[in-house]
């Protein structure tokens, strides 16, 4: 019986996504399947809310998952006043959740998704998602739908701040290639057009804001998918929920780009000689003496033979090439600590997180004031 619980919950989502479009029967179709699979206080409690309020109605009153209940006068399944079955408050959402998780979904094109026009820059891509993310992110919108909402924002930007990805999603008008099927399931796969994403919606927004959010998730995501964190051994095998792709083919997908990449790696290494220094200290190349550029005195390592090979005009050549890599790992260091500072503050104010605001403050900025060491040797020089 233990075995069939997430079983039983992928047949919970499925009733869920049916009730949001308004489909009923086939909500209370999967809600009673659940509970022959494995009873749930939670799917007690959807089926009790499909019989009070139906689907979702589009004027305020929405079928969602348990734990969402109304609270402080929000909109919410459950009813005034009950609890999430462990003890813990339901969280509630509003009607303006609600409405923006609708209207996002109803987009059919990736700038309306982020509201941005189609000769959008960088900039404004950026500042739209981090709106967007922030409004939108499961642990924030407990609307019904705020999770596919919020991976539908991932993808779209995704897609448009990558050159090659824009490109061609502006030239196809956002069809789907003949070839890319449109079976559910596989890695960052975006259904809505057809174009898969690099990353997935949690990891980019981890990118964006230091890697953590204010409160505590109760998702994890999966391949863009949300799914609740809890997992159990499965014993048995029953049957297959529906919406349930080819997991062989889905892994083959998965796997492909990672072996491409360790391809290309193995054959970079076997093509490009090992350079005569490194920032680092490497034993595996015998890089390991150290040594400093008599210039910005930046230190690097080499081989015990280093010193008799190189001489002269070379040696300054290669010292060169040490400091200008150093500084070019220190200023790409440096921008990204002050990418994740302004995240930080931007986060902090929208949710008046006192928290976020001293970790900011609180940031060294180290590579930033290496940079700002290395400008004034450049100018004393």
């Amino acid at each position: 019986m233990e075995g069939n619980r997430d079983e039983a919950e992928k047949c919970i989502n499925i009733a869920i996504k049916a009730a949001e479009a308004g489909d009923k029967e086939k909500a209370l179709k999967f809600l009673n399947k659940a509970e022959k699979l494995y009873p749930t206080e939670k799917a007690k409690v959807l089926l009790e809310a499909l019989s009070r309020n139906g689907s979702s109605t589009g004027n305020g009153t929405s079928f969602q998952r348990p734990g969402n209940a109304s609270e402080n006068g929000r909109t919410g399944a459950g009813g005034h006043g009950q609890d999430t079955g462990n003890g813990e408050p339901a969280k509630g959402f509003t009607k303006e959740q609600v409405e923006g998780v609708q209207r996002v979904k109803k987009c059919k094109d990736y700038y309306e998704v982020l509201g941005v026009s189609k000769d959008a820059n960088e900039e404004e891509l950026k500042k739209a998602y981090r709106k967007l993310a922030l409004k939108f992110h499961p642990d924030k919108n407990h609307a019904p739908g705020a999770t596919e909402a919020f991976k539908k924002i991932g993808n779209a930007y995704a897609v448009l701040s990558n050159p090659e990805k824009r490109k061609q999603y502006d030239l196809t008008g956002g069809e789907p290639p003949a070839n890319a099927g449109h079976a559910r399931g596989g890695g960052g796969f975006d259904f809505h057009s057809g174009f898969e994403a690099d990353i997935t919606p949690e990891d980019l927004f981890n990118m964006f804001f230091g890697g953590g959010f204010p409160s505590s998730s109760a998702h994890s995501f999966t391949n863009g998918r949300a799914r609740y964190s809890q997992q159990h051994p499965t014993h048995t095998r029953p049957e297959r929920a529906e919406g349930q792709g080819d997991g062989g083919f889905s892994m083959f997908i998965q796997l492909m780009p990672i072996a491409v990449l360790i391809l290309v790696s193995i054959l970079s290494q076997l093509m490009v000689s090992t350079p005569p220094y490194s920032l680092y200290s490497r034993p595996s190349t015998g890089q390991t003496v150290k040594r400093a550029t008599e210039n910005l005195h930046v230190e690097y390592y080499v081989a015990r033979d280093f010193k008799s090979e190189y001489k002269g005009p070379t040696l300054q050549k290669i010292e060169k090439s040490v400091e200008e890599d150093y500084v070019s790992n220190v200023r790409n260091n440096c921008w990204k600590e002050k990418q994740t500072k302004t995240d930080l503050l931007y986060a902090a104010k929208v949710y008046r997180d006192d928290r976020l605001r001293k970790k900011a403050e609180l940031m060294t900025m180290d590579n930033c004031k290496e940079l700002d060491r290395l400008n004034l040797l450049y100018r004393g020089g």
